[in-house]
Formats: C-alpha cells, structure tokens, sequence
C-alpha cells in the first residue's frame, strides 16, 4: 500500500490523540514510518484537504456545535524546524518547544470532525489566535454554510 493524501487526511480526521508516524504505521499495512516521514516531508496539506473529505461527512444542522481550540505540537527534541518556538502548552503547563496549531472541530452528537486549522506563527504573518479563530468562523458560516448555531472555547 502507498501513502496518499486522502488516507493521511482520513488518518487525522479519524484520530483525535496521537498524530504521529508511528501510530500511523501501526495502523496500515504495508506502510512504514520512514516511508510515512519522506512522505510528509515531499507533500503540502492544507486545510482545504481536510474540509473536502470531513465536508461530506458532517451533519449540519443548527443543533451541532462549532469547537474552536489551540494546541501545541510539542518538538522538544528538534533542532532546526520552522516555526517552532517557545510557547505556553496546557497540556504540560509550561512553556514547551512546539508548533502552535488552532483547530475548527464541528461535532454532533458523537460525531466530532476537523473543519479548518491554521499554523500560529506570529513571526511568519503577525496573526493572533483569535484572528485565526474568527477567519476560520467567517468561512465556516460564509463559505462552507456551517448552520451550528452553538461555538464553544476555552479561555486563555
């Protein structure tokens, strides 16, 4: 089997923890990390791709909800990676090496898939969080003609 755009995305709209090679590997046959690693070294995902594949999948009605949420992939062992900085990390309450990521999840009932996410990084397009968060709502609601009447979010 080869690793193709669609069963990455697929992979990380169905895997809300661990977005890693590894569990990747140990998920398909026939695959292997480094195989999985050179692949996403050669390719772009955007979230365009992940809206195309959730898109049809998600129930919209005014009864779903629209969760905003900010992440950090922590890189504490690289070196040399674009965008990584030092930032705050809730998940380790402290500030961590690590990629900030802003997510829209749209969810329903049992049902919770990836919609939109951005990268954060300040220093490459002086963007704030919230500027991401309210640019990922105005396309939920004007280009993707998300109907959820509800948004949640944490506070920082």
């Amino acid at each position: 089997m080869k690793i193709t755009k669609q069963l990455y995305v697929e992979y990380v709209i169905s895997t809300p923890i661990n977005y890693t090679c590894t569990n990747l590997a140990d998920h398909v046959d026939n695959i292997s990390h480094d195989a999985i690693n050179d692949y996403l070294r050669r390719e772009k995902h955007t979230a365009r791709q992940v809206w195309e594949l959730a898109g049809p999948l998600i129930n919209n009605c005014t009864e779903a909800y629209l969760v905003l949420d900010d992440s950090v992939q922590d890189k504490h062992h690289s070196q040399i990676i674009e965008m990584v900085k030092r930032q705050y990390s809730g998940n380790t309450h402290g500030l961590v090496k690590g990629i900030g990521i802003v997510n829209l999840v749209h969810t329903y009932q049992t049902d919770y898939y990836p919609i939109d996410f951005r990268v954060y990084s300040p220093d490459n397009d002086g963007k704030t969080k919230n500027d991401h968060f309210r640019e990922m709502l105005q396309q939920a609601y004007e280009q993707k003609g998300i109907q959820a009447q509800t948004i949640l979010f944490d506070c920082w």
